[in-house]
C-alpha cells in the first residue's frame, strides 16, 4: 500500500479533500457561485503566480556538456573539500620517500615521472587496505593537477590533463578497474553500511577515490583540442576502443557501472557514491558512443549507405538560430472577466466560432491581427483541469509520491501586449511520410471513385486535377527515415528467414552495449528512474525511498546555521547534478539506439514507459520551472579548481551567497531540455502515449514552462502541446490562440496533419492498447531473431553424410585413451542392440 499523503502547506492540493463547500466569504453579493475550498485556493495560487515576471531571453548554448572546469567541479561535493589537502599530503609523503632529489613533480623529466608512476602502481598491490588507500590518494592528487605546485586555475586544469594522459599510458586505468571490482564485491563494506542507521561520506571513501580518478581520466582524455600532440590523439582512440569493446572476456565498462546502479537501488550497497557512478557512466557512454555532433555525422553517413537523400537541416543548428517567443499572458482577475464580458468580446467570440467551423478559413487564422493579442483568460474548466491533473499524477502512480503544486513566482506586472513578430519564412522544411500520402489518396479515391488501391501511390486515374497537384506536392516533401528502412528490412527477414540468410550485424559500440544491456535492461531503466525520482525537487522524502545522499552527508551533522546553509546548498546541488547526468544519459542511449536499430530504441522506450517515465517527467515539471532554472545552488569559492588555489575563506552569509552572476543555472536548463526531448522521443507517433499526456493533464504543466524564454526549451514544449492539441477540445484551442500561433511558427509542419482542429481519424479514441501490444510483439520478434540463437532450431541444417558425421573431431578428456578398451566393452559390446525398436523410434 502507498504511504498516507503527507500534509502539505495550506492551500496545496495535498490538503484538498475535494469535498469543500462554499466558503461564505461574501461572493454571493457579486452573484458569484460558491466555490469548493481546495479549488478556490488553487485558483488564488494561479492568480498570484501567473501574471509572470518578465523573464529575459536566456543566452544559453546547448551542447554535449558544460565547460571543462564546470564538469570537473561537479564531481566533488563541498563536503569533500577537506580531502584535497589529504590527497596532497599522501602524495608529498610518498614522493619524498621515492624521489631523492629535492625537485617537485613539475620539475621532473617525463621519464622520471613515468618511473615514479610505475612505482605508485606497484605499491597499489599491497595487502594493507590503509596503505593502498594512501597510494590511491597520491594518484588522485596527480589526476587533480598537482595543484600545490600551480599558481592559477588554468595551470591546474592543464596539468590535470597532462597527468591523466601520463597515467593512462602507464596502465593506471586498468589497475584502478581491478581495484573497483574488489570494492564492488567487498561484502564487509556493504554489511557495515547496512547496519548503520545513517550512511555518511566516510562509508564510501575507497570507492570515491577510485571513481574520482577514473572520472578525471575519462573526462580529460575525452576532451579534444587542436593543440593536442599526436600521441595524445592516439591514446584517446585506444582508450575509446578499450571502453567500448569487451577486452579479456570482460564486459564493457559501462555495464559494470550499470550493475553498480542496480545494486545500489536494490538496497544491497547503500554506501555507493551514486552521483560519481552516474557522472562516470554518462561520460563513458558519451565518450564511447559519441556526442550529438558525432551522432549527426553518423546519421548522415548511414543515410548515404542506405541510398537515402541527405538531411535538409541539422535540427540543433536550426534551433540555435531561433528566437524565444514571449510567454502566454494571463489576466489577474479571472472571475470578473468571465462574469461580465463586454459585448465586443462576445461578438469576437462568436466570430471566432464561425471561423473555426470552416477549415479553409481557419488556415488563415494566424494572419489575423486579433490573435496576437493577449490570450483570453483561463476558463474555470482549465483551472479545474490543472488541479485535477495534479491529483491524477499523485493518485494514479505507484512510482510517484504526492507533492503540492508549487506555483510560479508571483508578480503584479501589467499584461503584455507585445505582438509576435513572425520571420519571413518558417524555420523547418515540411515533411511527409509515405503513410500520409497513402492516407490522403485513400480518402480521395473513396470520395471521387468509390474504391481504393491499397498502397499504390502512382495511379491517379479518375481523380481531379487538384488532387494530382496535391500528390505531386506531397511527394516533393516526402521524407524516408532510417527507421522506415529498418522496419521494412525486419519485415522481410521475418517473412523469408531462409532465402535471405542470416543478417550481418556490424559490431558498433552501440551494438555491443545493447547486447550487453539486453537481458537486464528493464532493471537498469527502473533503477535510473528511481534515482531520478529521489533527486527530483518535487519529490518528498519517504521512508521507503532510496537514500541518494550517502556521498554528500558528513559524518558529523552541522551545528551552526552557516554550516546548515552550506549543507543545504550542497544537497540541492548534489540532486541537480544527478538529474543532469540521468537525463543526458537516457537521451544519449535513446538517440544512439534509434540510429543503430529502431527496435532497440523502441525496446528501451517501452521499458521507460512501463516504469512510469512519462508521469515522472510531468511530475518534475509540475513546479516553478523558472525558479528551478535560475536557482543558484553553488558556492563559487568552494568549486574545483578555485578551492585548490585559494585558501578557503571563513564561512559567512556573504560568501555563501556570492555565486556567479549568470542569469540562469546551466545544468538545470540543460536537464529541463533533456527531459523534454526525452518525453518527445517517448511520445512521438505513439497515440497511446499521447493519450497519457492528456490523461495526466499535462497541458497546463507544459504551458507554464513556456515562461522560460529560451528557444530550444520552448520548441520541445510546443511539440508536446502540438501532438495533444487535437484531444484537448475546441474551447482549449480558442483560449490558447497565442500558444497555437507559436506552434505554427516554431514547430515543423506535416502537410496534411490536422493537428489544430481535431478532425483527424487518429484523434478518435480507438483501442490504443492494441498499438502497444503490436509494437511489443515486433520488438520481441526482433530480439529473438537477432540475439536468441538456439542450437535446436527447426531451421538449423542437418548433416546426413555418414563419413562427415564419423569424421567430426570430438573433444575428449586427456585420460580417455587409457580406458578406451574398457569403455568399448562396457558401452558398446556388452549392450544388446534392439534393431526393431531403433527403426520404430527413428
Amino acid at each position: 500500500m502507498d504511504d498516507p499523503v503527507a500534509p502539505g502547506p495550506a492551500g496545496s492540493p495535498a490538503n484538498d479533500n475535494g469535498n469543500g463547500n462554499g466558503n461564505g466569504n461574501g461572493n454571493g453579493g457579486k452573484g458569484k457561485p460558491a466555490v469548493p475550498k481546495g479549488r478556490e485556493t488553487f485558483r488564488n495560487q494561479r492568480r498570484e503566480s501567473e501574471g509572470s515576471v518578465d523573464c529575459p531571453t536566456l543566452e544559453f548554448e546547448y551542447g554535449d556538456s558544460d565547460g571543462h572546469a564546470a564538469e570537473l567541479s561537479e564531481l566533488y561535493s563541498y563536503t569533500e573539500n577537506l580531502e584535497f589537502t589529504t590527497n596532497r599530503k599522501c602524495f608529498e609523503e610518498d614522493f619524498r620517500t621515492q624521489v631523492q632529489d629535492t625537485k617537485e613533480w613539475l620539475e621532473l623529466e617525463e621519464d622520471a615521472q613515468k618511473t615514479y608512476v610505475m612505482g605508485l602502481l606497484d605499491r597499489l598491490e599491497v595487502v594493507s587496505r590503509e596503505k593502498r588507500l594512501k597510494v590511491a590518494r597520491a594518484v588522485l592528487y596527480l589526476a587533480q593537477g598537482t595543484f600545490g605546485e600551480c599558481d592559477s586555475e588554468v595551470d591546474v586544469l592543464h596539468w590535470s590533463r597532462y597527468n591523466c594522459f601520463l597515467l593512462y599510458q602507464m596502465g593506471t586505468f586498468s589497475a584502478f578497474l581491478e581495484l573497483l571490482h574488489m570494492e564492488i564485491d567487498n561484502s564487509q563494506a556493504s554489511s557495515s553500511a547496512l547496519r548503520k542507521p545513517a550512511v555518511s561520506i566516510a562509508d564510501s571513501t575507497e570507492l570515491r577515490v577510485l571513481l574520482s580518478v577514473m572520472y578525471l581520466m575519462v573526462e580529460n582524455i575525452r576532451l579534444e583540442r587542436d593543440i593536442d600532440p599526436c600521441g595524445w590523439r592516439t591514446a584517446r582512440e585506444t582508450f575509446r576502443t578499450e571502453l567500448s569493446f569487451s577486452t579479456h572476456n570482460e564486459e564493457p565498462f559501462a555495464l559494470l557501472l550499470f550493475s553498480m546502479v542496480t545494486k545500489f537501488c536494490s538496497g544491497l550497497a547503500p554506501h555507493f557514491p551514486i552521483k560519481k557512478v552516474l557522472l562516470l557512466l554518462w561520460k563513458v557512454v558519451m565518450f564511447t558512443l559519441g556526442g550529438f555532433e558525432h551522432l549527426q555525422a553518423l546519421k548522415i553517413q548511414k543515410r548515404a549507405e542506405l541510398g537515402l537523400p541527405p538531411l535538409a537541416e541539422d535540427s540543433i543548428q536550426v534551433v540555435k538560430s531561433m528566437r524565444a517567443a514571449s510567454p502566454p499572458s494571463y489576466t489577474l482577475d479571472l472571475g470578473e472577466s468571465q462574469l461580465a464580458p463586454p459585448p465586443s468580446k462576445l461578438r469576437g467570440r462568436r466570430g471566432s466560432r464561425r471561423q473555426l467551423l470552416t477549415k479553409q478559413d481557419s488556415l488563415d487564422i494566424y494572419n489575423e491581427r486579433d490573435l496576437f493579442k493577449t490570450e483570453e483568460p483561463a476558463t474555470e474548466e482549465e483551472e479545474e483541469s490543472a488541479a485535477d491533473g495534479e491529483r491524477t499524477l499523485d493518485g494514479e502512480l505507484d512510482l510517484l509520491e504526492q507533492d503540492p503544486l508549487v506555483p510560479p513566482p508571483p508578480s503584479q506586472t501589467p499584461l503584455s501586449t507585445d505582438r509576435v513578430a513572425f520571420p519571413k519564412g518558417l524555420p523547418w522544411a515540411p515533411k511527409v511520410r509515405q503513410k500520409d500520402i497513402e492516407h490522403f489518396l485513400e480518402m480521395s479515391r473513396n470520395k471521387f471513385i468509390g474504391f481504393t488501391l491499397g498502397q499504390d501511390t502512382d495511379t491517379l486515374v479518375g481523380l481531379p486535377r487538384p488532387i494530382h497537384e496535391s500528390v505531386k506536392t506531397l511527394k516533393q516533401h516526402k521524407y524516408i527515415s532510417i527507421a522506415d528502412i529498418q522496419i521494412k528490412n525486419e519485415e522481410e527477414l521475418e517473412k523469408c528467414p531462409l532465402s535471405l540468410g542470416e543478417e550481418v550485424v556490424p559490431e558498433t559500440p552501440s551494438e555491443i552495449l545493447y547486447q550487453g544491456m539486453l537481458y537486464s535492461l528493464p532493471q537498469y531503466m527502473i533503477a535510473l528512474l528511481k534515482i531520478l525520482l529521489a533527486a527530483a525537487p518535487t519529490s518528498k522524502a519517504k521512508t521507503d525511498s532510496i537514500n541518494i545522499l550517502a556521498d554528500v552527508l558528513p559524518e558529523e551533522m552541522p551545528v551552526t546555521v552557516l554550516q546548515s546553509m552550506k549543507l543545504g546548498i550542497d544537497v540541492n546541488r548534489h540532486k541537480e547534478i544527478i538529474v543532469k547526468s540521468i537525463s543526458a544519459l537516457l537521451l544519449l542511449l535513446l538517440k544512439h539506439f534509434k540510429l543503430n536499430h529502431i527496435y532497440q530504441f523502441e525496446y528501451v522506450s517501452q521499458h521507460l514507459v512501463f516504469a512510469n517515465c512519462i508521469p515522472l517527467i510531468l511530475k518534475f515539471f509540475n513546479q516553478n520551472i523558472l525558479s528551478y532554472i535560475t536557482a543558484k545552488n553553488s558556492i563559487s569559492v568552494l568549486d574545483y579548481p578555485c578551492c585548490t588555489i585559494q585558501d578557503l575563506p571563513e564561512l559567512t552569509t556573504e560568501s555563501l551567497e556570492a555565486g556567479d552572476n549568470s542569469q540562469f543555472c546551466w545544468r538545470n536548463l540543460f536537464s529541463c531540455i533533456n527531459l523534454l526531448r526525452l518525453l518527445n522521443k517517448l511520445t512521438k507517433w505513439k497515440h497511446s502515449r499521447t493519450m497519457m499526456l492528456v490523461v495526466f493533464k499535462s497541458a497546463p504543466i507544459l504551458k507554464r514552462a513556456l515562461k522560460v524564454k529560451q528557444a530550444m526549451l520552448q520548441l520541445y514544449v510546443l511539440k508536446l502541446l502540438k501532438i495533444q492539441t487535437k484531444y484537448l477540445g475546441r474551447q482549449w484551442r480558442k483560449s490558447n490562440m497565442k500558444t497555437m500561433s507559436a506552434i505554427y511558427q516554431k514547430v515543423r509542419h506535416r502537410m496534411n496533419d490536422d493537428w489544430a482542429y481535431g478532425n483527424d481519424i487518429d484523434a478518435r479514441p480507438w483501442d490504443f492498447q492494441a498499438e502497444e501490444c503490436t509494437l511489443r510483439a515486433n520488438i520481441e520478434a526482433f530480439n529473438s531473431r537477432r540475439y536468441d540463437k538456439p542450437q535446436d532450431s527447426e531451421f538449423s541444417p542437418v548433416d546426413n553424410c555418414l563419413q562427415s558425421v564419423l569424421g567430426q573431431r570430438l573433444d575428449l578428456p586427456e585420460d580417455f585413451h587409457y580406458s578406451y578398451e574398457l569403455w568399448l566393452e562396457r558401452e558398446v559390446f556388452s549392450q544388446p542392440i534392439c534393431w526393431e525398436e531403433l527403426l520404430q523410434t527413428h
